[in-house]
């Protein structure tokens, strides 16, 4: 999955599948994880939000289940 780098303390980048609904996000500690049945209103709220760590702590960390996919 194609991520973009984005300007946060916690993640180096994160991508998005439309069609499977799944956010994929690399932390700067190298550990990737898919975050599964994440709707296009989330990501989005993601892309848009002043503070992207924030963010994805308070909306997307608890709430959805996820799977490590590697670390580099």
């Amino acid at each position: 999955m194609k991520r973009q780098v984005v300007e946060s303390r916690t993640m180096r980048s994160f991508g998005y599948s439309v069609k499977k609904e799944v956010l994929e996000v690399e932390f700067r500690s190298g550990a990737i994880y898919q975050y599964l049945e994440v709707p296009p209103t989330i990501h989005n709220q993601l892309l848009k939000a002043e503070s992207k760590g924030c963010h994805f702590n308070s909306e997307i960390r608890d709430t959805y289940p996820f799977v490590r996919v590697d670390r580099r």
